[in-house]
């Protein structure tokens, strides 16, 4: 039987007919690369639009945020490995269309719901089903926010970017050798967040975990860097707590997260701290 190579993302996972990818979301069947977790949703809430976390886009809102299963990355430091580093086979979803999502949305407006975050595990490993739900979103008024570790081709990334309005891109760390142990990027995700820039809200956030990605140095050329895309693109810088397979060291130290924003601070506009409380 004939391989398929997925080109979602620069894994380009070359799959026999009936074998998933690396993502455990799309897999080779009939023939064609098919989005395996289309509407399978494991997690659904309505939360505060600075959950995403986005300071600068409908501050005070509210946004319903669903995710599925699977991700395109392997961090140790995963927050939400249950899901994310699971197949089909893991988990207990809940079948629900891109019109029934949409209804609901619709449904939470009175709450203060502006739209649709498609977040919690990586939600562009199922693009087919946040392309639909974008769409129709977009029809009714919504708001539609991608919350994503940004590692996609740009082919699918610019089909996608016309039907959103803000994402919250994760950049992991500056340096190549740090993505190359989580199976990603770093100048993938650079160039996501400098594409996306131009075509809607974007903040970015950096999860600082001790003795990975902690050096002043580091966050001085990450933060030079996001202000020649654009000095306006808010930076988040958030603590690390011990989770999934990385329990061997402490949280990070809360002046350790505050040194790093000042740094961060003498390059861009909007530095936040989080899980500092």
């Amino acid at each position: 039987m004939s391989r398929l190579v997925c080109e979602l993302c620069p894994h380009s996972c070359s799959l026999e007919e009936g074998q998933a990818g690396l993502c455990r979301a799309r897999r080779n069947q009939d023939g064609a690369i098919r989005d395996e977790n289309y509407g399978l949703i494991t997690s659904l809430a309505l939360d505060p639009i600075e959950k995403k976390p986005l300071y600068r886009f409908y501050p005070g809102s509210k946004i319903l945020s669903v995710g599925s299963y699977g991700c395109n990355f392997r961090c140790s430091f995963c927050q939400n490995y249950e899901i994310s580093m699971s197949g089909r086979e893991r988990v207990e979803p809940v079948y629900i269309l891109p019109e029934e999502l949409i209804h609901k949305a619709i449904e939470l407006k009175p709450m203060g719901n502006i739209g649709i975050a498609y977040t919690y595990n990586e939600p562009l490993i199922g693009i087919e089903y946040v392309f639909d739900c974008a769409k129709l979103a977009k029809e009714k008024g919504l708001k539609n926010v991608l919350v994503t570790n940004g590692y996609i081709n740009q082919k699918p990334l610019i089909k996608m970017l016309p039907w959103i309005d803000a994402m919250n891109i994760d950049l992991k760390a500056f340096s190549e050798p740090f993505y190359k142990k989580i199976g990603g990027g770093l100048e993938t995700v650079k160039k996501t967040i400098a594409h996306a820039s131009k075509s809607c809200h974007v903040e970015v956030t950096t999860l600082i975990i001790p003795g990975e990605n902690d050096t002043p140095e580091e966050m001085l050329k990450l933060s030079h860097w996001l202000s020649c895309v654009n000095h306006e693109i808010p930076l988040h810088i958030t603590r690390f707590f011990p989770r999934y397979r990385m329990t061997d060291r402490n949280a990070t130290d809360v002046t350790v997260i505050y040194e790093l924003a000042a740094i961060a601070r003498k390059n861009l506009k909007y530095v936040y701290t989080g899980n500092c409380g």
